[in-house]
């Protein structure tokens, strides 16, 4: 069996108009792969009435701790005061680590 290793699953809830600078900002920052899906909900803002702004996108990317806080700082700092954007980190345990990180870490 491959040896467990820990690291930080990172999630972005955004407007799907900014899915490729998110899929660019991750890369620059150092994830090696990312999944995005569809997404729906309701939050404090209340629901998304405006379809031409096209879905919301959830992005998920394994990341070391290090990379994890560098993206969630560049979000805050760039996204959070004009777009609809949320973003937290979740402890994994994942397989097969070095899927996950870059070589520069």
């Amino acid at each position: 069996m491959s040896k467990k290793v820990s690291l930080k699953l990172v999630t972005i809830v955004t407007e799907g108009l900014l899915k490729e600078e998110f899929m660019t900002l991750l890369r620059k920052h150092g994830a090696t792969g990312f999944t995005i899906t569809r997404s729906e909900g309701e939050g404090s803002r209340g629901a998304k009435t405006r379809d031409w702004e096209g879905p919301n996108l959830r992005f998920e990317c394994i990341v070391s701790e290090k990379t994890a806080d560098i993206i969630l700082e560049n979000i805050g700092k760039v996204y959070f005061e004009n777009y609809s954007v949320i973003a937290w980190i979740t402890d994994v345990t994942v397989l097969r680590g070095s899927k996950f990180v870059g070589d520069s870490e």
